[in-house]
């Protein structure tokens, strides 16, 4: 712990909007992680093997009810859209779909790209306090007593070296953290295209009588 705040004291004024990048990185990243992987996200497959089985068997109330003891999750909203439509007309079945895509999506794709921007903003403060620092260095050692030189031209370049260090330290998780939500989410949005499309297919060859393979 101690050196850690000795860390943290000698890399200067810098380390504060670091430090503030970082505290804004892992609120996000706590948001999005609960949001995304354990609100948002299911097996889509298991999910719709069991949706297509009750619309095959003409039971749509249940597959409703399957979708409302998800009532989270993105894929089932957007499949119970389409499911309290099903008696009606292909138009108004898509239509459905495509209006609970639109409510849903905005919500998967929130703040996507925040993570990687304070990563990268992280880097260039670190990088920006290594330089102010090195300056810094060059000033104090140009009017500094010789015998004192030494222990100046030190606390400088730790100065600017433990700007460098922190910010790659904020920058780096930023961005494996954009990495695996940006995954999470290319997953549950191509699930709803996916399986949103075989959802209107199905529901369609239903209302006009034809057998599905499904």
């Amino acid at each position: 712990m101690d050196a850690a705040v000795l860390f943290f004291k000698s890399g200067g004024l810098w380390m504060l909007p670091i430090a503030f990048t970082s505290f804004l990185v892992m609120a996000i990243t706590l948001e999005r992680v609960i949001f995304v992987v354990f609100r948002l996200n299911l097996n889509g497959e298991a999910f719709m093997t069991q949706v297509y089985k009750l619309v095959m068997a003409n039971n749509i109330d249940r597959a409703i009810k399957l979708c409302n003891a998800a009532p989270n999750a993105a894929l089932p909203r957007v499949i119970k859209a389409g499911l309290t439509r099903a008696n009606k007309g292909e138009v108004e079945i898509q239509n459905a779909v495509e209006e609970a895509m639109l409510e849903v999506m905005p919500q998967i794709t929130k703040r996507a790209g925040v993570l990687a921007s304070l990563g990268s903003l992280a880097t260039l403060l670190g990088l920006l306090g290594t330089v102010m620092g090195l300056i810094g260095a060059f000033r104090a050692v140009a009017k500094a007593d010789p015998a004192q030189k030494s222990q100046i031209l030190t606390e400088f370049i730790a100065e600017a070296m433990n700007c460098t260090a922190f910010g790659l330290m904020v920058g780096i998780p930023s961005l494996f953290a954009h990495l695996f939500l940006s995954g999470m989410v290319k997953k549950i949005t191509d699930e709803i295209d996916m399986y949103s499309v075989r959802l209107e297919n199905l529901l369609i060859n239903r209302g006009k009588g034809v057998e599905t393979g499904e």
